[in-house]
């Protein structure tokens, strides 16, 4: 459905995206994850004929070439952006009829789909509001709706539930994991690893550009995580911290892999939870220390590829 051979991309003295390759197959959704600035809106955005390539090919949809074929690619696109660009003088209904002219539809041609399109993104009560009238997570799905319209075969989602409540991302996950099985494909960017693991096939990490690891999630993690993680922190206020921190250079260390520090949490990654459980206990007791023990999972490995460091970049 969508194949990307050697993508690059600089501006001036920064390369933004730097020998990229992937692909999407049909029925598959994957998912592109990475800190702020590694590249990932710039790729989307040379995917979509956006932005050129210094250097690289993009083929979609049986062979047709971005940006040579830019017009067919687009007609069997469906793209929800990652801010909404909804028109807000438009009810719900006419956002949808509107934008399907686009695609060449006549108002009376495309009217027997207005109403099915509302009702799978749960706004048919919705129909003659306009998007000012309504909440985050039902301009959200209005969008998703509306890029629905050309029923597209490849579907292009950036950080599509960004800003929602709980109840709005499961509805969100349970409408694009009901296209997944219409057979449709989806390129899907986003910072919730929840999300990434419950609806990607598979996953392509990328930082400074570069792709850093790619496949499955449960193999990513198994491939370059230990098994269980054991969380050691103070009660805040508590003066903990720092016996927390000590812990790092314990005894109780030597049974973990790995060890992290971050802020007055010591993060232990191991084979041997039990044991390293049972030293902890023995070396604070009671001094007001906590533990949490659980199975690794995508943003510890997030954080194990791409650092814990803030990024600013967009």
């Amino acid at each position: 459905m969508l194949q990307v051979r050697h993508l690059h991309k600089r501006y001036g003295a920064s390369t933004v995206v730097d020998d990229l390759s992937f692909e999407i197959a049909p029925g598959e959704c994957l998912g592109v994850i990475g800190p702020n600035g590694a590249g990932k809106t710039t790729t989307i955005r040379m995917c979509l004929g956006l932005t050129a390539p210094d250097s690289g090919e993009i083929s979609a949809l049986g062979g047709l070439r971005m940006p040579q074929d830019a017009r067919a690619i687009k007609a069997q696109l469906g793209v929800v952006a990652q801010y909404d660009a909804l028109d807000p003088d438009f009810s719900c209904a006419e956002n949808l009829v509107v934008y399907a002219r686009y695609f060449g539809f006549s108002r009376r041609a495309f009217a027997p789909r207005v109403a099915p399109l509302l009702d799978f993104a749960a706004l048919a009560h919705k129909a003659d509001a306009r998007p000012g009238e309504l909440s985050g997570g039902m301009r959200r799905r209005l969008s998703l709706a509306r890029a629905l319209v050309n029923d597209p075969r490849l579907l292009i989602l950036d950080e599509p539930t960004t800003g929602l409540d709980p109840q709005a991302r499961h509805l969100m996950w349970e409408r694009l994991q009901t296209l997944l099985q219409q057979g449709k494909s989806i390129l899907l960017t986003t910072h919730f690893m929840d999300e990434a693991e419950r609806l990607c096939s598979r996953l392509l990490v990328i930082d400074h550009g570069r792709k850093i690891a790619e496949g499955k999630p449960r193999e990513l993690i198994a491939r370059h995580l230990e098994p269980e993680v054991v969380e050691v922190f103070g009660q805040a206020g508590s003066g903990t911290g720092a016996d927390a921190q000590a812990l790092a250079a314990s005894a109780a260390a030597q049974l973990a892999s790995r060890v992290e520090v971050s802020g007055e949490t010591v993060f232990f990654y191991t084979h041997q939870a039990r044991a390293l459980l049972d030293a902890l206990e023995a070396a604070h007791g009671g001094q007001g220390l906590r533990t949490f023990h659980r199975p690794a999972n995508l943003e510890d490995l997030f954080l194990k590829l791409t650092g814990r460091q803030i990024r600013e970049g967009g």
